[in-house]
This record gives structure tokens, sequence and C-alpha cells, in this order.
């Protein structure tokens, strides 16, 4: 029983010095993986050198997308295809149905609507069901995916995105995903046992807003999707370390 995640991605889009925000999240021994970005197998190798755990593609129940920015789900392609041909078996993915209508044709199809034949080079098509399973999250109910319970919520950034509630083994893990400043957002996470919170600049949630929260939240928040600048020396808030496991 319990709760449990690596912070295998502790990044912005355009950190230089760690990988986009990504948690593997544990259960009974089960894995859910939120977010994606590339390179996803050397980004899931380094975690579990850093952790003890190992983790790769195959290990995950689904993979949970909270929106396409290509920093959130720029390794579905590389995962899915090496799923494919390596695993022969379809990546489980688990997303909003309006982060879902684009995913193929606005971010996937491009490199994976079709394979080469290799006796005559021509093209083979295929299709978003070739590689992935898909269950669509709910902003009105839970989705139970392995044994996760996932609620979302969908939160202030430039694209549908989608923050999350992961309920398992009597624990609640709480993900901001991208988001400017919402204390309604704050207020519907608040309740979880830990909250993983992004902090950044321009349209992202300013540190100083966490900052002036109640103690007792900020003693249960981490801060994810962080520019290389960011100075949280004021202990604040504790920062994530990427490729530390925690404990809900």
């Amino acid at each position: 029983m319990g709760l449990s995640f690596i912070a295998l991605g502790v990044g912005d889009a355009f950190s230089a010095r760690h990988y986009s925000a990504c948690l593997a999240v544990e259960s009974e021994g089960r894995w859910l993986l939120v977010d994606c970005p590339h390179p996803i197998r050397k980004v899931l190798r380094e975690g579990s050198r850093e952790s003890g755990v190992a983790l790769d593609v195959g290990t995950f129940e689904a993979v949970v997308i909270t929106h396409i920015h290509g920093d959130h789900c720029s390794g579905l392609e590389g995962m899915g295809l090496y799923a494919h041909f390596t695993l022969e078996r379809r990546v489980q993915l688990a997303l909003h149905p309006e982060s879902a209508r684009r995913l193929w044709d606005g971010r996937l199809a491009g490199g994976m609507e079709s394979v080469a034949d290799p006796e005559t080079w021509g093209p083979v098509p295929r299709r978003f069901e070739d590689f992935f399973g898909l269950t669509h999250l709910d902003d009105e109910r839970p989705v139970r995916m392995g044994p996760f319970d996932i609620e979302c919520r969908r939160t202030l950034h430039h694209v549908p995105t989608y923050a999350l509630r992961i309920h398992a083994g009597g624990r609640t893990l709480g993900v901001s995903a991208d988001t400017a400043w919402d204390p309604s957002l704050v207020e519907w996470l608040a309740p979880s046992h830990l909250v993983v919170h992004e902090a950044g600049h321009g349209i992202h949630t300013p540190y100083a807003r966490l900052a002036a929260l109640p103690a007792d939240l900020r003693a249960r928040m981490r801060l994810t999707h962080r520019p290389d600048d960011l100075d949280v020396s004021d202990g604040r808030v504790e920062p994530l370390v990427q490729g530390r496991r925690y404990t809900v």
C-alpha cells in the first residue's frame, strides 16, 4: 500500500540543466508515467540509476499526458515506436478529450503515420490505434487506471492543460501541470497529501505566490517545471530533486 513517485525531470521547457517535468508514480508495485518528454528512455535510464528502481517503457500501466506541448509529450513518438517494434505492444495513454483530439494530427502523425515496407520501401499507413490505447480523463469523475484513481481539472495555460489528483494506497498526489497563478487550482490541490506545483516566469506561476501560501500547505508542496535561474534559496517551498524517490 501507499503511494510514491520518482522525479524523473524537474525543468521547464527551456532548461539546460534538467529534463522536462516528468514523474513516475508508484503504488502496489505498479507504475504510472505522468508526462513523457524526449528522450524518454534516457530519462528513464538515468532516473533508474539515481533512484535505484529499474524503469523502462514496459514498466508503466499507462502514460498520463497533462497537455500536448512538446516538453510534456515529445517522448511519445519514440515510446510508441519502441513499444510497437521491440515490445510488440501498445502504450496505454490517459488524457483529456480536448488534448486527445489534437495529439495524433497535431503532434504525432508526421513521424508515425507510415512505416516503410522493407521489400518495396513504399509507405505502409499506420494509425494512432496501432501504437496507442486511449483512456479519456474526465473532469467530472475519477478515472481508474490499474490501482490509480485519477481526477483532473483545467488549468490556465496556452493550450488545454489538466492538473491531476492521483489517488492510490490511501494517499493522494496533486500535480498542478502548467498553469498561471490560480488560487482556485491551489484550493483544489490542497487536500492532497503532497502537491507537486510548477513555478516559473512569464505566464507560469510566480514562486513568490507559492512562497506566500500557509505554512502547512507549503510543507506539503514540492516545486517542479522550474527555470534554471529560479531562486528558491529562501527555503519556503522545497524544490524536487531530479532522480529522487518521494513517499506521498
